[in-house]
């Protein structure tokens, strides 16, 4: 499917446009992240589906031979050890299409950006009232 000429704007749709093995990763990774952070929202940003909650929580994406994940440059830096066998940068870690994309993990980088966002979020708070 060619979605080059069209905007994506649902994560159904995103889901949609990819064959069908891949659409079972992202469906499982969408309800993963989901599951682990239940009170985010779902929405389009920089075409990727993305989660958020007071802020960007996470993206992901598929690419021709990697499903990347974006947890912010905190999430990749805070979990740095047990990314160690997956190609990652600055706020990204590629999970190849060849390999199980460890879900645990997954819900322990969710669990992270969810505190980090609401410790933010809550800092925010505080400082508008003392304003």
């Amino acid at each position: 499917m060619d979605n080059s000429n069209r905007t994506i704007t649902t994560i159904d749709a995103y889901i949609a446009a990819f064959p069908e093995e891949i659409q079972e990763k992202l469906q499982r990774l969408r309800e993963v992240i989901r599951a682990a952070a239940p009170e985010a929202t779902e929405k389009i940003s920089y075409q990727m589906p993305t989660f958020y909650l007071n802020g960007n929580l996470v993206h992901f994406a598929a690419f021709k031979h990697h499903i990347g994940f974006y947890p912010t440059p905190s999430g990749t830096e805070h979990f740095q050890k047990e990314l160690s066998t997956y190609k990652t940068s600055k706020g990204t870690v590629q999970f190849p299409l060849d390999q199980p994309i460890p879900y645990d993990l997954v819900i322990k980088m969710v669990n992270f950006r969810v505190a980090e966002n609401n410790q933010k979020a809550s800092m925010k708070v505080r400082t508008g009232r003392a304003s």
